[in-house]
């Protein structure tokens, strides 16, 4: 059911006499987007991108996720899912900026609380040495080698993984980048979209992938730990809020490495890789981040 125009038509007996040929969405470097209309009504339909199970992607975790957040309020409902692509009401709304993003962390840190809490379990996990490990194998299978930074990212990940006090496991999104994050025009909240990546995975990934693809700065991490937790953070949560900032960089730096290999889309994931891996390798040959690994 890969064709739009028999997805449109397997939609109809459920959402109405389409109003108009869908039209593509920008944005996304996995999948492709489309808004429509059936009965008066709008919505999302978005089609998966080639071998995205590759990924680590599940859909039927990522349809219980967004399900879950919406019940929440900060997520579009969910009004129709099938083996090729998921349907979300369509939500009138504006792009969100990182500096936006930054100025509300407290109102973000509050509804991933929110979600981490809800209590629903994913039959995905997420975890980055785990993800590194498996991004490695699929793209040496697939014949592409592995650039010198990917071995050092591992090891860093490793060190990271072995110095955070517990490996809890609740809901998370997993990428919560500005694309990922709407401000709905109807009441201004803010609404998180995406969740092909959700899995039960480490608290704090959520925030550190927040906080690093957002250029959060020290006040704006402060203000996203507090509003996290109800009180005022500990160094260790300071220090695990870091790490995790690395974390989100080894993951988006493997998974640029897959994608190379395995999307059709026209983006530079390679590119998109080697930013990552910069930032990352930064971070790690700083004196700050064997205070991090300490103090965490």
């Amino acid at each position: 059911m890969g064709d739009l125009e028999d997805i449109v038509a397997h939609l109809e007996p459920v959402l109405g006499i389409p109003d108009a040929e869908p039209t593509p969405l920008q944005g996304g470097i996995t999948n492709r987007n489309f808004r429509a209309s059936f009965g008066g009504s709008e919505y999302v339909i978005r089609l998966h991108g080639k071998d995205t199970s590759l990924l680590g992607i599940d859909r039927d975790a990522e349809r219980l996720a967004n399900e879950t957040a919406a019940s929440l309020g900060i997520a579009p409902a969910v009004v129709a899912s099938m083996p090729d692509g998921l349907v979300t009401r369509f939500v009138r709304c504006e792009p969100v900026g990182a500096q936006e993003i930054s100025e509300r962390a407290g109102e973000i840190a509050r509804a991933l609380r929110a979600f981490h809490d809800s209590g629903v379990s994913l039959q995905a996990s997420f975890w980055v040495p785990d993800l590194l490990a498996a991004y490695a194998r699929i793209a040496t299978e697939r014949g592409r080698e592995l650039p010198p930074a990917y071995a050092q990212t591992a090891a860093a990940s490793a060190r990271i993984a072995a110095a955070l006090p517990d490996r809890a496991h609740v809901p998370s999104h997993n990428d919560l980048l500005a694309g990922n994050i709407i401000r709905a025009c109807e009441d201004d909240r803010l609404m998180i979209v995406d969740w092909e990546y959700a899995g039960m995975g480490h608290p704090y990934f959520d925030l550190g992938n927040l906080s690093v693809n957002n250029d959060f700065d020290a006040d704006a991490d402060e203000r996203l730990l507090a509003a996290y937790h109800g009180r005022a953070p500990s160094d260790a949560e300071r220090a695990a809020l870091k790490l995790l900032r690395v974390l989100s960089d080894a993951r988006e730096a493997a998974w640029g490495v897959v994608q190379a290999g395995v999307s059709d889309l026209d983006f530079d994931f390679e590119g998109y890789g080697r930013k990552h891996f910069e930032r990352l390798l930064a971070a790690v040959q700083a004196p700050d981040f064997e205070e991090w690994l300490a103090a965490a």
